[in-house]
């Protein structure tokens, strides 16, 4: 038996002196110093006391040793759990108690506070990155390494969902989940070791990891590996990429910059964008000031991605394009589970190779989640079109019934997103005494904002009346997650009185 995701991924980087990361300063790494890297990082875990099976949780700065941890994981058949930066103390106890970690990695300088939480669960804790505890470990380490071996379906990574509505679910996802989503997308957006992909997202996400590391990894591709977005990193580094991964936010704010243009963006040949939708205009307008048609995706923690617009062919606004080449895509009536006809909105439901096993140590759940045939219920409410293309229409627990009429915020949010003075909409729904649920509008809006009398009007012309909103929020900015999604329960819940009077 074999490592699969280890012999795809990282085997064919050990002794290779070609460029692999390229750092912020830029200082190179080639292939197979990563590799060295990885090994020692691998021998460094199995000195901390891990075996195959074990879960390893790491909440830390991206490195490039975060990176190497990764692949050493992978490597040694331990349970990669990458967690988000911003996670406080309680949330991280919450995690690596509900995995039963067996070592916690954090930034150097972290340990010290952590020290309580560690005592309290008997868990050990490292730091990772330049100057850490783990690195002087490893440091003494053998460069060398013989991968344990693992099959397609052991586990190789736990990705826990963000539990805006309850309590956060771990997914676990394979060694074929993984690898068959990266060879999937490495075919389908044509990348080859001759690609630069400028890479500004975190990686304790399923994007900049498992989407972007994957793919770059399977490719013999390269990486120019910055620590954050920050447009100033971004312009500087351009010329000398051919790709960018990103989330609408990255587009956006490079579009409110004049150094943007077709001169400094011409040369790309693949400008990708995922983790929150895209808005038309956006689409739009990076058309118009680049040349260049962004390429819009959907996938979720749970699957990986799942839907893609075509490298060649109609790359349409506002929709996420036709299902994966080896995925099957179905919208089906979300109280019985019927397939619904084509240009129908309903449930959105997958089955393929990418679609993670199930939820850790939640069997009721995962079955709940499952249809008998295999079929993932995603939660995302969504249509395919006459083409094959695929719009979401928002999740299923943000639809909103009022007065016993659904409506789809999506659709609203389209129309507000045109208006003057609109940056941006989330249209939410909240208690309402006669209605249930009253339609209402949160906007992003700048100075004084628009006038509501006007976007009344404007509305009252193109939606039936109970889809209308019943209030309008303005604020300067809409909360978003570290992946730049909108959070409408945070919304909801701040605003669940508007209409006690």
């Amino acid at each position: 038996m074999t490592n699969p995701l280890y012999d795809a991924l990282f085997a064919p980087l050990k002794n290779t002196a070609r460029p692999f990361l390229t750092l912020p300063d830029g200082e190179q790494i080639s292939a197979g110093a990563f590799h060295d890297m990885l090994a020692r990082h691998a021998h460094a875990l199995e000195a901390c006391g891990l075996r195959a099976g074990d879960r390893v949780a790491v909440q830390a700065t991206k490195s490039p040793q975060m990176l190497a941890l990764y692949g050493a994981a992978v490597a040694r058949g331990i349970v990669f759990l990458p967690l988000n930066t911003a996670y406080t103390a309680q949330e991280l106890e919450y995690f690596v108690t509900d995995c039963a970690a067996k070592l916690l990695l954090v930034d150097p300088g972290q340990t010290a506070p952590l020290a309580p939480l560690a005592e309290k669960l008997g868990l050990r804790v490292e730091s990772l990155g330049d100057g850490g505890s783990f690195e002087a470990l490893a440091a003494g380490q053998p460069a060398e390494i013989m991968p344990i071996a693992r099959g397609d379906d052991d586990l190789a990574a736990l990705l826990y969902t963000s539990g805006t509505t309850g309590r956060s679910k771990g997914a676990m996802m394979s060694q074929r989940n993984l690898l068959s989503n990266a060879r999937t997308l490495v075919d389908l957006w044509r990348f080859t070791s001759e690609d630069v992909l400028l890479h500004a997202l975190p990686i304790f996400h399923t994007h900049g990891l498992f989407v972007a590391c994957n793919v770059v990894l399977l490719a013999r591709a390269q990486m120019i590996f910055l620590p954050k977005f920050d447009p100033d990193a971004v312009f500087a580094h351009l010329p000398q990429a051919t790709a960018m991964m990103g989330v609408p936010t990255f587009y956006t704010r490079l579009l409110a910059d004049p150094r943007l243009s077709r001169e400094r963006a011409g040369h790309m040949r693949l400008l990708i964008s995922g983790s929150a939708p895209l808005l038309a205009e956006t689409h739009r307008q990076w058309s118009a000031r680049t040349g260049h048609a962004i390429l819009e995706r959907y996938g979720m923690t749970e699957t990986n991605m799942l839907t893609s617009n075509p490298y060649d062919g109609a790359r349409v606004p506002g929709t996420v394009g036709p299902p994966l080449p080896d995925v099957e895509l179905r919208i089906t009536d979300p109280e019985t589970g019927a397939e619904l006809r084509q240009g129908a909105t309903g449930m959105i439901e997958v089955r393929g190779p990418n679609v993670f096993q199930g939820y850790w140590q939640m069997p009721d759940k995962t079955a709940t989640d499952f249809r008998a045939d295999g079929f993932f219920i995603t939660g995302d409410l969504g249509v395919i079109d006459d083409q094959g293309y695929v719009s979401i229409v928002g999740r299923a627990k943000d639809l909103i019934i009022s007065g016993g009429y659904n409506v789809y915020p999506k659709e609203v949010e389209l129309i507000l997103d045109t208006l003057p003075g609109v940056r941006e909409s989330a249209v939410i729904g909240l208690p309402h005494p006669d209605l249930g649920e009253a339609v209402v509008a949160v906007l992003a809006v700048e100075g004084d904002g628009p006038e509501i009398q006007a976007i009344e009007a404007a509305l009252a012309g193109q939606l039936a009346r109970y889809k209308q909103p019943k209030a309008y929020i303005t604020l300067r900015e809409l909360p978003r997650n570290t992946m730049g999604k909108v959070q409408k329960a945070a919304l909801r819940q701040e605003h669940a009185g508007h209409f006690n009077a």
